[in-house]
């Protein structure tokens, strides 16, 4: 049987946090439940406080100097915590459904495969938030992979490398990996990202680990939408969302020097890269011009643009 250790990073979520950790706590599988509280301002110190107690399962921890600290570093801590084999993310708004494990007890008994990945569905927790998330995402209804994949073909579809459309990203809620392997490739959550931070760690992810998708036609979990979800709040192509697109391609483009991916993704990253750092200084028009002329002639890259690869 699997041992898991569930990671839930913890800030102003009393209101949901209870739904969560009982989703979590209905599998055989789930060894623990690490609850990261980041300093809230609201009452879920107490409940995880009480819900700890409770339940040998849950175990509770904060940062050392009991601060406000974000979501990568709360799941950074998380991961220093957990014991299980295998580690699976569930944020504290959102929920398990039955069938969350049942493709990682078939796949996972593979030793070659280090990661599952599947779809999680949407429920709509307010009317606000409702609105605002369809007014930026066009097909709401599941978060998935268009077709099957497993290992380097994932971290080229996320990087959209491959002949097929991959279709969105898969979410940390769907998400299984072994513990060994996160501590073998040194694999963190970038604590200087405040939002995007769980893109940038999937891609690493995806290129250290040989990933494999499980069930991505159903959902095996639910993300709830509300009026306080961070990322429905930055309207596309503002200032500010352009600003956190060029934090997230930087940070992947100097991963990517120390890595040495393919030629292919080391372009892709760099020309994010650029496109948005062109968006904050000259306007987004400009930027996606240049993205769009590239892509259709990435020859220009060796010519206009000089990309080398360094080994770490």
């Amino acid at each position: 049987m699997l041992d898991i250790s569930v990671i839930i990073p913890v800030y102003n979520a009393s209101e949901f946090l209870e739904k969560a950790v009982l989703s979590a706590l209905q599998f055989d599988e789930v060894k623990e439940i690490i609850l990261i509280e980041d300093k809230s301002t609201d009452n879920s110190l107490e409940l995880c406080q009480r819900m700890a107690i409770e339940n040998p399962k849950i175990k509770l921890f904060q940062h050392p100097d009991k601060g406000n600290h974000g979501a990568g570093a709360t799941r950074n801590l998380g991961i220093e915590k957990s014991t299980g084999s295998f580690i699976s993310f569930l944020d504290a708004d959102d929920y398990y459904l039955p069938n969350r494990f049942d493709a990682e007890k078939e796949i996972l008994t593979d030793s070659k495969t280090e990661g599952v990945f599947g779809a999680i569905g949407i429920e709509y927790l307010t009317e606000k938030g409702k609105k605002e998330f369809q007014s930026k995402f066009k097909d709401t209804s599941l978060t998935t992979v268009n077709y099957p994949a497993e290992g380097n073909e994932v971290f080229k579809g996320l990087l959209g490398l491959t002949p097929k459309t991959f279709g969105t990203f898969f979410h940390l809620n769907a998400l299984t990996i072994r513990r060994s392997s996160v501590e073998t490739n040194h694999l963190r959550f970038n604590e200087n990202l405040r939002v995007h931070q769980d893109s940038d760690f999937i891609i690493k992810l995806a290129y250290h680990c040989y990933l494999k998708s499980g069930n991505i036609s159903e959902a095996v979990a639910m993300r709830g939408v509300h009026d306080n979800n961070r990322i429905t709040k930055i309207k596309i192509y503002s200032k500010e969302y352009n600003q956190r697109q060029s934090l997230i391609w930087n940070s992947l483009y100097e991963w990517s020097e120390s890595v040495k991916p393919d030629a292919d993704a080391g372009q892709h990253i760099y020309l994010q890269k650029k496109a948005f750092e062109l968006s904050l200084a000259k306007g987004i028009s400009k930027a996606v011009n240049l993205f769009s002329v590239i892509l259709k002639n990435p020859n220009i890259l060796k010519t206009r643009y000089r990309f080398t690869y360094t080994h770490s």
